[in-house]
């Protein structure tokens, strides 16, 4: 890997199924994560992603990429625009540092309202 490299995109499919099911492994009871007439009362339009299934889909990304034997470090992420149902988010990366077998990479997930989440995430790779 170096310096500037880009990952292939990875589209995820943000379904009510995968809203729910992620805010359920993740413990997060949130009524916003899965009871749409309670959201729309707290003034979102319906349910939406939390922030433990992003944090996941993001790794997921990253170890997809670098195999089985990568280990993350570090993954600091930073939320936008909700991940609604209905909506596709597409993760995107480069990579921004290579020190040995560590690798830094800038990752965007962007959807149909805006970037849900960016950040970074360091991993080391296995030799």
């Amino acid at each position: 890997m170096n310096v500037g490299d880009t990952l292939p995109p990875l589209e995820i499919a943000v379904t009510r199924t995968l809203i729910v099911a992620g805010a359920i492994a993740s413990r997060d009871y949130q009524d916003v994560h899965h009871d749409a007439a309670l959201a729309r009362e707290k003034g979102s339009p319906d349910i939406f992603m939390n922030i433990l299934t992003t944090n996941g889909l993001v790794g997921r990304y990253i170890t997809d990429h670098l195999g089985p034997r990568a280990a993350l470090r570090k993954v600091a992420i930073r939320l936008g625009a909700p991940n609604y149902p209905g909506d596709t988010m597409t993760l995107t990366g480069t990579v921004t540092a290579v020190l040995g077998n560590i690798v830094e990479i800038r990752v965007v997930g962007a959807n149909g309202i805006g970037h849900h989440v960016s950040g970074t995430v360091t991993a080391e790779v296995a030799t």
